[in-house]
């Protein structure tokens, strides 16, 4: 009996451990989990994001207070969402808002900036003003317009694998860059020959361009741009492989603007001619040239130690044979290195050797040469 209400004892302090257990308080750990837990992102940043790598939004890049932004047209986003309803579900339950709302609580997020041209009349020769300027300025109101309405991206772009890549190669192309001396000739051979030929593409593109350009407006009054300017600071990767010329927005210009500047420009060709410098200059310049250029490519670390110690030696050689031969015409023994020129006396010179002893070398050696020609 005493056995059996032991048991009973010990089951019934189980059960409520197990209870204590079961409705006791909970850990620091399990009430510090969902502390920890990171915070959400805002819905329009996502929204936002997956907007701007859409490539179906056609965006621009312009210069907006001398910083290059991202930006895009109100009646292009407009059209844009409308087309791609599924973005809007990126907004959970914001996604029924119209676009106008959407777009001005990004504003209201500062995700967005409403930018305005910076010129707002129309250029001498054109005919409207451009669709997507290239210099832009903040706007005074900070609202959703489609008309006329450009607004930029203010988050920085998440970061591509390839921009990921080229951040790491380009200071190890600055320093590759900095020790082309010290390369292999072969090596220099082929950077020389790679750079030459890619500045030599740029300028003849540049070249070509203008000739078409300055061809097609004497001629038809057309302003035809075949290639994407290169120099222009707003222009793209993808506006730079463009072929195909923009459509001309300008007036046609008047005949005698057009003969006039064709009359300039055969003057500029005829005196560039005329003022060319002949075959003789054209040989020396290029001799010039490349022995600049031989110079460069022959050059290594070890030529150039070899020479520095070349040119220490023989300056050594030579002041020692000048030395000989200044004692050997005096018949004096060599001079103590010790001795100062201060010493000597008012008729001395700063190797020790008097004028008298030179005069008297001079005279005997003129004997000997007189004697020697009656002989």
């Amino acid at each position: 009996m005493a056995g059996k209400g032991t048991k009973a004892t010990a089951a019934k302090s189980a059960d409520k451990d197990k209870g204590k257990k079961a409705g006791g308080p909970v850990s620091r750990s399990s009430r510090a989990a969902p502390q920890k837990s990171a915070p959400k992102k805002d819905v329009y940043q996502l929204f936002a994001e997956k907007v701007r790598d859409n490539k179906q939004l056609e965006s621009r890049w312009a210069i907006m207070q001398e910083t290059r932004v991202e930006y895009f047209r109100g009646k292009d986003f407009n059209t844009f969402i409308k087309n791609h309803p599924e973005v809007r579900e990126i907004l959970g339950p914001d996604k029924d808002l119209e676009v106008e709302d959407i777009v001005n609580t990004l504003l209201t997020k500062n995700l967005v900036i409403r930018c305005d041209r910076v010129m707002k009349t129309v250029r001498p020769g054109k005919k409207k003003l451009s669709s997507w300027p290239a210099h832009l300025e903040i706007h005074n109101e900070q609202v959703f317009t489609e008309n006329d309405g450009f607004f930029a991206w203010m988050f920085l772009k998440r970061r591509t694998l390839w921009q990921t890549i080229l951040s790491f190669v380009w200071p190890l192309f600055a320093l590759a860059v900095c020790l082309f001396p010290v390369y292999p000739y072969q090596c220099k051979i082929v950077v020389l020959y790679s750079c030459a030929g890619a500045l030599f593409f740029i300028v003849s593109i540049l070249l070509l361009r203008a000739a078409i350009f300055g061809i097609l407006w004497v001629l038809l009054g057309k302003r035809v741009w075949f290639f994407p300017n290169i120099n222009a600071e707003e222009t793209t990767f993808r506006e730079l492989v463009r072929f195909w010329p923009e459509k001309d927005e300008g007036e046609r210009p008047k005949w005698t603007s057009r003969l006039f500047y064709a009359l300039v420009a055969l003057l500029v060709i005829l005196l560039l001619r005329h003022h060319a410098p002949d075959e003789a200059a054209r040989a020396r310049y290029q001799k010039k040239v490349s022995n600049i250029i031989d110079d460069v490519l022959e050059w290594s670390p070890k030529l150039a130690i070899s020479g520095m110690i070349e040119k220490h030696t023989g300056a050594n050689i030579t002041e020692e044979s000048n030395y000989t031969s200044r004692a050997a015409s005096s018949h004096v023994p060599p001079p103590s290195t010790k001795g100062k020129a201060s010493e000597a006396g008012p008729d001395m010179d700063v190797d020790g050797d008097t004028e008298a002893n030179l005069d008297e070398t001079q005279d005997n050696e003129y004997a000997d040469d007189t004697r020697s020609n009656e002989a």
